[in-house]
């Protein structure tokens, strides 16, 4: 069976929005990484394998796949 033109156009935005969220969660875990690199915070793995963030300001936040929930 053909694909319909509505379905390939529906593709298509979904895979550039896929792109444009995987590229703003690159800068994202980058500018963390040098927040960690500066002295400002420490990561860990969490048992569920999430990434746990410490700002040495006290916040702490949970940093999941596609989220990030602050929990202190």
């Amino acid at each position: 069976m053909a694909r319909s033109h509505d379905s390939v156009t529906e593709g298509t935005a979904r895979n550039a929005v896929s792109k444009r969220a995987l590229e703003a969660k690159s800068q994202v875990m980058a500018a963390i990484g040098e927040l960690v690199d500066d002295g400002k915070a420490e990561w860990n793995h969490t048992a569920t394998g999430d990434i746990e963030l410490r700002l040495l300001s006290g916040e702490v936040f949970v940093l999941g796949e596609v989220s990030v929930t602050r929990v202190a």
